[in-house]
């Protein structure tokens, strides 16, 4: 089997912590310059930005130098610039530094902060806040946590030792438990092992549970309950078995208690405007566990965030 021949390394440093954008030409197409292709890929900026950047000399080659925006099309053409960034709202909650080694960074993350750069949220994410408070260019995500969604979140330092962390997600060689705030029901039998199948259509928000085989697994225990303003309180330890995305969310709803601050389960609701920071959803990844496969280390990380709808509900509910 052929490999593929890795990419040149960037000859643009990041900003913010946020790498370039690389773009590699096709094989094949109907252009016969540079700028015909960039200019069709990055349509939606418009045509007169992709002029403007060839005019100062944003696109840049392997090479460091600027690329004319007459440069014959190259097929496997590495091109390289920087995308023009919206100012973003901060979130202002900290990121807390669990754990830290030659190999991994371990942090606990709010609510509201994003794992890696996706969408709207770019610099205002874990992965870019750390590139820049640890120096760590190099720093990438093992796995992911929901924007929504607080908690324990592993990062890797290597790039070469990423690959191995990944596996331990990929293959299920972690220990996960996430604690939630959802209404209590006393006709709910638990604890109960959950399984379904859960599609997520790209472009749609909200997941679904459709008929076929499982591919979704999670256990769901009572931790304890209490009455509250708005009818009684469950505070539940959810361990997942796979890693669908939402599962939790939507196992929980499936059960009738949906967690609290769920803007997309069981309904979807109108989008915050930025900078609101009421009434975060009420989950938490509050334990992670694994065998670190390049040290042999036994890691066992609890979070120290707790759930403000179990802790001060009059707080999250009333929170401006």
């Amino acid at each position: 089997m052929r490999r593929r021949t890795p990419p040149p390394p960037s000859p643009l440093p990041q900003r913010d912590g946020i790498d370039p954008v690389r773009v590699r030409l096709p094989p094949t197409g109907p252009w016969s310059t540079v700028r015909e292709h960039l200019a069709e890929r990055l349509s939606g900026a418009g045509a007169d930005v992709v002029d403007g950047m060839f005019d100062a000399g944003l696109f840049v080659g392997a090479d460091g130098r600027a690329v004319p925006a007459d440069a014959p099309y190259e097929p496997g053409l590495f091109v390289w610039f920087h995308r023009d960034r919206p100012a973003e709202v901060p979130v202002p909650f900290p990121l807390e530094i669990m754990y830290r080694d030659e190999h991994i960074v371990v942090v606990d993350k709010p609510h509201f902060l994003a794992t890696t750069p996706r969408g709207g949220h770019v610099t205002e994410t874990a992965l870019a806040r750390l590139r820049r408070e640890l120096g760590i260019p190099a720093l990438g995500a093992a796995h992911r946590l929901d924007r929504l969604t607080a908690g324990l979140v592993l990062f890797t330092v290597r790039p070469e030792e990423r690959g191995a962390y990944q596996g331990l997600f990929r293959d299920r060689r972690v220990h996960k438990e996430y604690e939630a705030v959802a209404p209590y029901e006393p006709a709910l039998a638990l604890p109960r092992t959950v399984r379904s199948r859960i599609l997520k259509v790209r472009g749609v928000l909200a997941a679904q549970e459709i008929e076929g085989e499982p591919n979704a697994v999670s256990r769901v225990e009572l931790i304890a309950h209490r009455p509250g303003p708005d009818g009684e309180l469950g505070r539940y330890r959810l361990v997942p078995g796979t890693g669908q995305t939402h599962q939790l969310r939507v196992h929980m709803t499936s059960l009738g208690v949906p967690i609290l601050g769920d803007p997309l389960y069981p309904e979807v609701t109108a989008a915050v405007p930025a900078g609101d920071f009421r009434r975060p959803l009420q989950l938490l990844a509050r334990e992670l566990g694994f065998t670190d496969p390049v040290t042999g280390r036994e890691h066992r990380f609890r979070s120290g965030r707790s759930l403000d709808a179990w802790t001060a509900y009059g707080d999250w509910a009333g929170r401006q």
